[in-house]
């Protein structure tokens, strides 16, 4: 998942994005508004390939341990979810028994233990590497019962250090409708600090379209168990494009977020794919917003949070200036992952779990989707690994690039040569005359050793960094199954 992006001290003060306020050209969104990749990596998952397996991931693992003291990112994906939204595109299971959780969590802790000794120095039990991130992702990590939520972390902590150390960011997904009243407390003497919470859009009439309702009293109640029991930040959710939104009941939305002043708040476009995810056929197409009304939710949501003093990150994500994400950007330490923006570069990250997707030295890896495939995997003491992709030198050098214009908006020149060895304009010939074309549409300048985004260019990063990406425009992705991608606005 995370790829290394080791930032060089001279280059942070060029490099850091300001804090300008984007611009909005609708003309020129409607332009460039195809289809695109989030770049959470590098390669895409479409190029992941069966031909990569358990022995695969094995050997690249063994490559890594020249970084076992380095910490660790550890992803577990709870796939369980008591109601489906009609909007999600996450791989989930729909059920009300509780008790597929304690099954999986057995699953779980043997896959930990399978992985886990192949990050440590020679397998020693004394050499086991810090998790300084952890995330619950789903699905609904909140289906797990208190006690269902400590077992979890029971077993990953008898193969991981799971650090009690103040920089530590473990954090969870949380869904305010099925709140166990004990869970976040016992979140937080787990060591968690942080959650994420979906809202989505408070109009009952946008709610009921999504088969989400949710009200903003459960929300508020969420948020402020989450401060009562020391979280240091709060993220919320957002979707524009909904079926049934308006401008003026999304401003309520997000006047109702923003009274609460949240840490963070992603607001993510809809992605209507009806034909690859079955939940959204219940969503009517005539009831989305048309293209100038997404557009106008996107502004909306944008000079809402800017004039309320929050920093416009990237893409969808937005932090107060306090906020580590914020503060990670200032200093050139933002990276991008499969979770998104995240402060913690240079950790190899392991995935648990069904479709999870790991990062270990230069290979990327991913569980198989499926419940069953997954646990036969585990049952024949095997890494349940699907598929993946180990980087060539040209992947890196990419990869590196994109990482800088997804986190910084800009790209650092020399810092990319000396890295690699390469002369950046020759290397980069065919890309750059792309390039061109977006420099006379004024999304971007170049200045002395420095590609930099204007604020006409900062919503499109996507439409930059596909420039530099040698498998658009390939016949065929490498599994023929493969999502596509979405749209860029």
């Amino acid at each position: 998942m995370p790829s290394n992006n080791h930032e060089t001290a001279g280059s942070t003060a060029a490099a850091a994005p300001d804090c300008q306020l984007p611009e909005l050209d609708a003309d020129l969104l409607r332009r460039y508004d195809t289809s695109g990749p989030r770049y959470t990596s590098y390669p895409t998952a479409r190029e992941f390939t069966p031909t990569f397996g358990e022995a695969r991931l094995r050997h690249n693992a063994g490559l890594a341990l020249a970084r076992w003291q380095l910490p660790l990112s550890l992803y577990i994906h709870i796939p369980f979810c008591e109601s489906p939204c009609f909007y999600c595109g996450c791989n989930r299971i729909i059920t009300r028994d509780h008790a597929a959780a304690d099954r999986y969590i057995g699953y779980v802790a043997r896959e930990a233990a399978l992985i886990a000794p192949l990050l440590r120095l020679h397998g020693a039990p004394g050499s086991r590497r810090a998790v300084r991130q952890l995330h619950l992702g789903g699905g609904t990590p909140n289906f797990l019962r208190p006690e269902q939520l400590s077992r979890l972390i029971e077993a990953l902590s008898r193969e991981f250090d799971l650090t009690a150390s103040a920089d530590r960011d473990y954090s969870v997904e949380l869904d305010p409708r099925f709140l166990d009243p004990g869970f976040i407390p016992r979140l937080a003497q787990l060591g968690f600090n942080r959650a994420s919470l979906g809202v989505q859009d408070f109009d009952p009439d946008v709610q009921r379209a999504v088969n989400r309702i949710q009200s903003v009293e459960q929300t508020l109640e969420a948020i402020a168990a989450c401060r009562d029991n020391g979280f240091r930040s709060i993220n919320v959710d957002l979707l524009y494009g909904l079926p049934r939104q308006t401008r003026d009941e999304f401003r309520r939305t997000l006047e109702a977020v923003i009274a609460v002043r949240p840490e963070r708040l992603a607001i993510y476009g809809y992605a209507h794919l009806p034909l690859l995810f079955k939940a959204q056929r219940h969503i009517q197409a005539t009831e989305l917003p048309d293209p100038g009304t997404r557009l106008a939710l996107l502004r909306l949501a944008i000079e809402t949070l800017c004039g309320a003093g929050y920093r416009y990150i990237g893409l969808d994500h937005f932090a107060l200036p306090s906020d580590d994400l914020a503060l990670a950007q200032a200093q050139g330490g933002l990276h991008r992952n499969f979770m998104g923006y995240t402060t913690h570069a240079g950790c190899d990250l392991v995935g648990l779990g069904v479709s999870s997707i790991s990062h270990i030295g230069e290979s990327f890896s991913q569980n198989h989707r499926d419940l069953k495939h997954w646990e036969a995997a585990l049952d024949a003491g095997w890494l349940p690994v699907w598929r993946g992709l180990e980087l060539s030198l040209d992947d890196r050098v990419r990869a590196d690039v994109i990482q800088q214009i997804m986190c910084r908006g800009a790209i650092d020149i020399r810092e990319i040569e000396e890295k690699y060895g390469i002369d950046f304009v020759t290397y980069f010939a065919a890309a750059l005359g792309t390039l061109a074309v977006l420099q006379e549409d004024r999304l971007l300048i170049r200045s002395g050793e420095h590609i930099r985004a204007t604020a006409r260019g900062r919503l499109l990063l996507r439409s930059i960094a596909m420039s530099f990406d040698r498998y658009l425009g390939s016949q065929r992705p490498a599994v023929p199954v493969a999502v596509p991608f979405s749209r860029v606005i």
